[in-house]
């Protein structure tokens, strides 16, 4: 049994804005699939439900007609992977998501969760790092975009006040067009685990596809939040494809920018190693799917 002290099923996104102003104990749900163990720990336990699952607008993925993408808080896992628009333009993303728990979480779990749930260790968080994605808040005072890198302010912990409802995400064109990249999580166990490490890489490469115009790298669980690596990043800059001395490079530098900690799923030490070796991995994976 669980601890809760109300539920409300908000149909609008009004109505879900309302109801947490009104109770102080309110907070938001979606799939359920972090607040309820939270609450089943007793962390969350007495808080009042207000759920945002049926509010149409935080629904489906939009190509809009700039070519900006949009993403609804409330899309779960298993409709990301599958949903055209992200198999075409971002496959990336779907693939990240494809990593989160088991058929039963990701048919639940939503991306709004997984990036509000603040945790360092979030499947979908590195690669919208990459694509340098906007979350978009609603509250009494209106509508604001964030960018993802300035979302995290801690561990569990991110800008959007309590009584904000995340609507969604904005991906700009510009971002996503001419670029692959690629997700790697590192965990113990092949399925249903929760990252050790996780890496993303996107890569734009030159007409010839010999160089890199531009590199992205983001870790999960290599600092209290999510991090970018910009000093990594620019090691590539106009660099050839083939140049080991530069890909070695990029990934020591990685290592200046992160701060990984002990934990009981892997030494920092080993972390740090983790974050060497995937970025290699990751970058070569990334350059594959750019020159097909």
């Amino acid at each position: 049994m669980f601890d809760i002290k109300n539920y409300t099923e908000a149909y609008t996104l009004p109505e879900a804005l309302e109801a947490l102003r009104a109770d102080e104990d309110a907070i938001v749900v979606c799939g359920g699939t972090d607040v309820l163990i939270r609450m089943r720990e007793g962390k969350d336990a007495g808080k009042s439900l207000v759920s945002v699952r049926n509010i149409p607008e935080l629904q489906g993925v939009r190509r809009l007609k700039n070519g900006d993408i949009e993403i609804g808080a409330a899309q779960t896992f298993r409709r990301l992977t599958a949903d055209p628009v992200i198999r075409k333009y971002i496959p990336m993303l779907g693939e990240a998501v494809d990593t989160v728990g088991g058929p039963q979480t990701r048919a639940a779990g939503t991306i709004g969760g997984n990036i509000c749930n603040g945790a360092t260790s979030a499947d979908s968080a590195a690669t919208l790092l990459t694509l340098n994605a906007q979350v978009i808040l609603a509250g009494e005072g209106g509508t604001r975009a964030v960018p993802i890198g300035e979302f995290y302010t801690g561990p569990g912990s991110t800008v959007r006040e309590r009584t904000e409802v995340c609507t969604g995400f904005r991906i700009k064109r510009s971002d996503y067009d001419g670029f692959a990249g690629h997700y790697t999580k590192y965990g113990k166990r092949s399925a249903m685990e929760i990252a050790t490490l996780g890496c993303a890489v996107r890569v734009k490469l030159s007409a010839d596809k010999a160089s890199f115009k531009e590199v992205r790298l983001a870790y999960a669980v290599a600092a209290p939040t999510p991090v970018r690596c910009p000093k990594a990043e620019a090691v590539l800059k106009n660099r050839r494809i083939d140049d080991d001395a530069a890909a070695q490079q990029f990934a020591l530098t990685a290592l200046t920018e992160v701060n990984p900690r002990s934990s009981w799923r892997a030494s920092r030490e080993f972390r740090m190693q983790l974050i060497r070796e995937l970025a290699l991995r990751t970058l070569k994976e990334a350059v594959e799917k750019a020159r097909v």
